[in-house]
């Protein structure tokens, strides 16, 4: 299924997805999160640059009812790649992550469709409108830490993510990662409330 099919069929133009791991090291769970510091310097620099570009496609939405492609491409590409990075640290992977914003180089999914044209007014309103979906999002979030609290002892013990807890975990971020692409003015289509993909 393409990632445009995979849209298409969940009915909401962004797609995120974590493929579950079978096994999970014992070990690394101790050092992910130091090995993936080359990871977070450049993700900083890069959301840096992301803050920018969203000042000026604020702008030329207004103007041209367009979110400029390179633009576009360029935000999914950061966000995909902070959700590759985020499967590893949060131990959903073992993978190290490439350093890349290319889909398809890594086990989890995240993409979003070109909206082609969006509305001028929604600009100045989609903060307000998306907070009844960030309330449900902190909440979620929340669960989320306590949950990957507990696998952190699952892994250790036993090699593995409880993949009900894994498939909770990755249904709230998707659930983020839609809401995220509204207010970040990459859609106009309202978020679902819904974890599934």
């Amino acid at each position: 299924m393409t990632i445009a099919t995979a849209a298409a069929a969940s009915g909401y133009p962004v797609t995120f997805d974590v493929e579950y791991p079978g096994e999970l090291s014992r070990w690394m769970i101790f050092v992910k999160w130091l090995l993936a510091i080359p990871h977070i310097v450049v993700l900083y620099l890069l959301i840096l640059v992301a803050a920018v570009v969203q000042f000026i496609v604020f702008f030329a939405i207004l103007f041209t009812k367009k979110y400029p492609p390179g633009l576009f491409n360029f935000v999914v590409g950061v966000n995909r790649w902070a959700a590759n990075v985020s499967a590893y640290i949060f131990l959903r992977r073992d993978e190290y992550p490439p350093f890349s914003m290319d889909a398809g180089k890594y086990p989890v999914t995240f993409d979003v469709e070109y909206p082609g044209e969006l509305s001028r007014w929604l600009i100045f309103v989609k903060w307000l409108l998306v907070l009844p979906n960030a309330i449900v999002v902190v909440l979620l979030l929340f669960a989320a830490e306590i949950v990957t609290c507990i696998a952190w002892f699952a892994i250790l013990f036993t090699k593995k993510y409880p993949e009900s807890l894994f498939q909770f975990v990755v249904g709230a971020l998707r659930w983020q990662h839609r809401a995220n692409a509204y207010s970040n003015l990459m859609t106009d289509k309202y978020p679902p409330f819904s974890m599934q993909p």
